[in-house]
């Protein structure tokens, strides 16, 4: 697999060929991934369904990897990868379910020492507001 083939699993919601591959569920313990076992596309439609947050504090998403385009990247290997890997401890012992494996660009990079520790990564991690929190279908009267 070439190096511009590989999916960032820790993508901005703008860029092209974006999915949704987890929603970020907020516990005592911090922020989890809950992984999806189906692709879907980060529509603006589905986007808008982290309203009022930001799609990056209740997604997690995947799209192609940016290299020299993305502030992580230092022209050959993923940075903030292998700081994750350097300063974060597992939270889980077996390979998480992962709908971009076979692609992703912290696996090719650091193996299932990336996959132990991905389960507490979020690309936006604040506080989530208690109107945040609520499920979208009782922020819209569903």
């Amino acid at each position: 697999m070439s190096v511009s083939d590989l999916m960032c699993p820790s993508s901005h919601p703008s860029v092209e060929g974006c999915q949704v591959i987890g929603i970020v569920e907020r516990g005592d313990g911090g922020p989890e991934v809950a992984y999806l076992n189906e692709h879907i596309a980060a529509t603006p439609e589905v986007l808008d369904l982290a309203g009022p947050a930001n799609p990056g504090e209740v997604f997690r998403l995947a799209a192609p990897c940016q290299t020299r385009t993305c502030p992580h990247f230092d022209g050959g290997a993923c940075g903030l990868i292998t700081s994750i890997v350097k300063t974060l401890a597992p939270v889980v012992d077996a390979l998480p379910p992962c709908l971009i494996r076979k692609e992703c660009r912290w696996f090719h990079q650091e193996g299932a020492a990336a996959c132990h520790r991905c389960p507490q990564v979020v690309t936006v991690n604040r506080p989530a507001t208690p109107k945040a929190a609520e499920p979208a279908a009782q922020r819209q009267g569903v």
